[in-house]
C-alpha cells in the first residue's frame, strides 16, 4: 500500500477506484466498502484509493463539543488495518478550517477528477462530503450524465439486526464489551504503542509488567478492568493479562501488561506492540497488600490460561 500525503502525487494512478471518508475503526461495514473497492479496481484493471482525513473533521469543525471525542484507531493503527484490507493507496489529507471550505463540485471536479482521474466512486450509505456536507450519492450520479466516471453506493451494513457503525463500537468499547466491539470490527480492537518498564511492585510478586505508551491523547482506551490480550512484538506473539487502571494519580489511564510467555532476559522495552483485546475478565479493583495482589493476579491468570485464543 502506497501513502500519500498530498493531491499532487496521484496523477499517475491508474483507472482508480476511489472512496473518501474516516473509516475510524475500520469496521465491518468499512470493510464490505474496501472489498468492494479492490473487486471493481481489479474489474477494470485499476488500482484502489482511500481518501481519509487527519485530524478527525469534528475535532476541528467542532472542538468544543468534540474536544471529548475518542477515536477508535490511531493513525498508525488505521494504516496498518488499512494495509491488511488490500488498500493499493491511502491518501492522508490534512484537514483544517480552509480544507473544510472546500466545495462538493470543488472537491469532485477540482480534486477526484481533475487531479485523481478516477473511473469509480464508491460512497457508503448516506455519505455526505464536502462545505456544510453538500454532496451525495445524488449529486455525484447527477455528475456522471456530463462527467467520464461512474458511482456507486454501498447499502447500510446491519450485524445481528444491529447497525454497525464508528460510534457503537465506540460506545461498546466504553462500556467493556469488548467481545461485541470485535464482532462489529471484524477484528479484535488493538492499541499500539511502545513498550516501557512496568510498576516495580507488579515485578517484586512475580509479575513483571510492560506500561504500553499511548501516544496520541485521541486514542480510545476501554472501560478499566483486566483483559485476556495478546501481543504482537518484535516478530513474535505472546498471550497475556492487561490491566487499564483508571483511578491513578495520572491524567490518563495506566495501561500495565504482563506476557505469559516472555523471557524477561529478552528485552521488550522501547518496541513497538499491537496488543489485541480478546475478552475483559472483570473490573478494577483496589488492592491494598501485595499478598492480596499476588493472589488476585495469580487466580486472573489461571482463568485466562484457560481460555482458547
Amino acid at each position: 500500500m502506497q501513502i500519500h500525503r498530498s493531491f499532487d502525487t496521484l496523477s499517475n494512478i491508474k483507472n482508480p477506484v476511489v472512496t473518501t471518508g474516516t473509516f475510524d475503526g475500520v469496521h465491518f461495514g468499512h470493510k464490505v466498502i474496501i472489498d468492494r473497492l479492490n473487486y471493481l479496481a481489479k474489474s477494470v484493471q485499476g488500482e484502489s484509493v482511500l481518501i481519509t482525513f487527519h485530524p478527525h473533521p469534528r475535532r476541528v469543525l467542532y472542538p468544543e463539543t468534540a474536544k471529548d471525542l475518542k477515536l477508535i484507531n490511531s493513525q498508525k493503527e488505521k494504516i496498518i488495518l488499512l494495509e491488511k484490507a488490500g488498500l493499493d493507496h491511502l491518501v492522508i489529507i490534512d484537514f483544517t478550517k480552509e480544507f473544510a471550505e472546500t466545495t462538493s463540485n470543488e472537491f469532485v471536479e477540482g480534486i477526484l477528477l481533475a487531479k485523481l482521474h478516477a473511473k469509480i466512486i464508491i460512497v457508503g450509505f448516506n455519505h455526505h462530503f464536502g462545505h456544510n456536507r453538500e454532496g451525495d450519492y445524488s449529486y455525484l450520479y447527477d455528475l456522471t450524465k456530463t462527467h467520464d466516471f461512474t458511482v456507486e453506493e454501498i447499502p447500510e451494513q446491519d450485524l445481528e439486526n444491529e447497525t454497525v457503525s464508528s460510534t457503537i463500537t465506540r460506545k461498546a468499547l466504553l462500556d467493556g464489551r469488548v467481545q461485541r466491539a470485535n464482532a462489529y470490527l471484524d477484528h479484535f480492537f488493538i492499541i499500539t504503542g511502545e513498550l516501557k518498564s512496568g510498576k516495580a511492585k507488579c515485578k517484586e510478586i512475580g509479575f513483571p509488567t510492560l506500561e504500553v505508551i499511548i501516544e496520541e491523547d485521541v486514542k480510545l482506551i476501554p472501560l478499566g478492568g483486566v483483559y485476556a490480550i495478546s501481543a504482537e512484538c518484535d516478530g513474535n506473539r505472546y498471550r497475556g493479562m492487561l490491566n487499564i487502571k483508571t483511578y491513578c494519580d495520572e491524567k490518563e489511564p495506566s495501561v500495565q501488561m504482563h506476557l505469559f510467555d516472555y523471557d524477561s532476559n529478552y528485552n521488550l522495552r522501547g518496541k513497538i506492540a499491537t496488543i489485541a483485546f480478546h475478552k475483559r475478565m472483570r473490573n478494577e479493583l483496589q488492592l491494598d497488600t501485595s499478598g492480596s495482589l499476588k493472589d488476585q493476579l495469580e487466580k486472573d491468570k489461571s482463568e485466562i490460561e484457560e481460555l482458547i485464543y
